[in-house]
């Protein structure tokens, strides 16, 4: 079984609400054996066009858990309070 990634390409529009979001989201991404693998700010586009100046990653164990974790209550009941606080792309990608 191969892991799964879960990208977020974000902008910030209340950095008071988006602090909040994410000191609430790693008690939603335990259940599911996920951990946070990067978080950090774009320097340079180097190709294409990005409308998002932050990413994060999150390494899950498999697909299931993603879609387990994105769909459970824990993490559902956090949406409206990040669509307030970012602008937000969230992917999911598997292992190839």
């Amino acid at each position: 079984m191969s892991c799964a990634y879960v990208v977020g390409h974000i902008t910030v529009k209340h950095p008071e609400k988006w602090a909040e979001y994410r000191s609430k989201v790693p008690e939603t991404l335990a259940p599911w054996g996920a951990e946070l693998v990067f978080r950090g700010k774009q320097v340079a586009t180097l190709a294409g066009e990005n409308a998002h100046s932050d990413i994060v990653v999150i390494r899950f164990p498999s697909v299931a858990a993603v879609n387990g974790w994105f769909s459970s209550s824990a993490y559902q009941a956090l949406i409206p309070l990040r669509q307030q606080a970012a602008e937000m792309v969230l992917l999911s990608y598997e292992e190839a």
